[in-house]
């Protein structure tokens, strides 16, 4: 239905509909972000685990906060699941939402923006006080047309928020959005002397002595140390974003090493399920960039102590969308993995198996590659296939609660609860 009303109805038309929406839920709702202070956070990766951060940073300074992320919806102490395999919720779920949060009593809400929202106005209506910028890779280039596009739809909430932006100065496109006016910029790097492209920049976190270690990360800002329960020199990045996040609203270092040190994990994201006598990690990972990220990341740190195999599961998130990425997630596979076992994701109404062929076309043929279809069936592989000092490494659904197959039809999903599943029937 979807796609008949996108053939049909004329651009103008859905442009108007996208932005009448926004408009009706601010004015339905009394346009709640007034009374809040916002913090929109933008970027390819990263998203989520920066709003986590956030939340848990101004949560140990003692503010009241709401949140939305591609993981879950937050309102003080209540949390739950998002369901709606989608980040930005629709205009009116979003506005319903940060009137709840008012009436709630919170002083803040940290949102996921995203270029799809973006792209359909959601973020109209919405007084954004902080935009914080991830990083930038290709990804939605079916739908935005370009990368050029696609990154200009990230611009617009920069362009949109007028007070601090906050950015990540080790990524390519910094420049892009430090062009954007704002009252206060603040900027993040792991590179010494980065700041050199941005005079205008109040403060630059830098991270110093940085350690990636196997069960953790440690680094300094400002002689303060950091040591953290997370992995992936990618998440020394998203600390740094939360942690320019609080000095902008003058929260102390102190207070983000507190809040940051209690933190054992972000659900689906780079979540160790096992770690004895071999790893298995689960993770989200969608787009080449990250799964690269990934692999490299648990490489790095040696997860694997003797005759180490990384055996990796994985699919292509998205049936119809972005079939570029395909190749390049199987190349990178190829390149880290010892076994590579390619299996069902979110296929919608694609033929499943297409999908895993247009993977398979990133290596040659290998005697290390398996397509299995059933999910289930792939992970219960995978981790038969492990031995002593192995790791597992299962990307594509992190923490997502369903499957989207053809039809329209969601089957429930727990990627977490199948992989301990599958571990209790391998031990009988």
């Amino acid at each position: 239905m979807k796609e008949l009303i996108k053939k049909f109805v004329p651009c103008f038309a859905l442009d108007f509909y996208h932005f009448s929406l926004p408009m009706l839920g601010a004015f339905l709702y009394r346009f709640p972000s007034r009374k809040l202070i916002v913090i929109g956070v933008t970027g390819t990766n990263g998203k989520s685990t920066v709003v986590d951060l956030a939340v848990k940073i101004l949560e140990e300074a003692n503010f009241k906060v709401a949140s939305v992320s591609s993981i879950k919806f937050k309102i003080r102490e209540k949390e739950w699941q998002n369901p709606l395999k989608m980040t930005m919720p629709g205009r009116l779920k979003l506005q319903r939402f940060l009137r709840k949060a008012v009436n709630a009593g919170c002083q803040y809400a940290v949102l996921e923006v995203t270029s799809e929202g973006i792209k359909q106005h959601r973020h109209l209506f919405i007084d954004f006080d902080v935009a914080v910028f991830t990083n930038l890779t290709p990804e939605h280039i079916d739908s935005h047309g370009s990368f050029e596009k696609y990154r200009q739809a990230k611009g617009e909430l920069f362009q949109a928020t007028k007070k601090v932006h906050i950015v990540n100065l080790d990524d390519e496109n910094a420049k892009y959005f430090l062009q954007f006016p704002a009252d206060e910029k603040y900027g993040f790097t792991l590179l010494e002397n980065s700041g050199g492209q941005a005079s205008a920049i109040l403060k630059i976190a830098e991270a110093r002595d940085c350690q990636i270690l196997t069960d953790g990360l440690k680094f300094s800002v400002d002689n303060i140390k950091f040591d953290l329960n997370l992995l992936g020199k990618f998440n020394i990045y998203n600390a740094l974003a939360a942690i320019c996040m609080a000095l902008s609203q003058g929260v102390d270092l102190e207070i983000c090493k507190s809040a940051l040190e209690k933190i054992r994990g972000i659900p689906g994201r780079m979540e160790v399920v096992m770690k004895e006598p071999f790893t298995i990690i689960v993770d989200y990972a969608h787009t080449p960039d990250a799964l690269e990220k990934v692999y490299e990341s648990i490489a790095n740190s040696k997860f694997q102590i003797t005759n180490p195999k990384l055996i990796c599961v994985l699919g292509a998130a998205g049936g119809g969308r972005d079939k570029w990425k395909r190749p390049e997630m199987g190349k990178i596979a190829k390149q880290y993995c010892s076994q590579i076992i390619l299996t069902n994701e979110d296929p919608y109404d694609e033929n499943p198996l297409q999908i895993l062929n247009e993977i398979e076309k990133g290596f040659s043929q290998t005697r290390n590659c398996e397509k299995i279809l059933d999910r289930q069936e792939a992970i219960r592989k995978a981790l038969s296939l492990a031995k002593s000092g192995d790791t597992v490494i299962i990307t594509g659904k992190g923490s997502e609660p369903w499957m989207c197959v053809a039809g329209g039809k969601k089957i429930p999903w727990d990627e977490k609860k199948i992989v301990k599943e599958e571990l209790h029937k391998l031990s009988k």
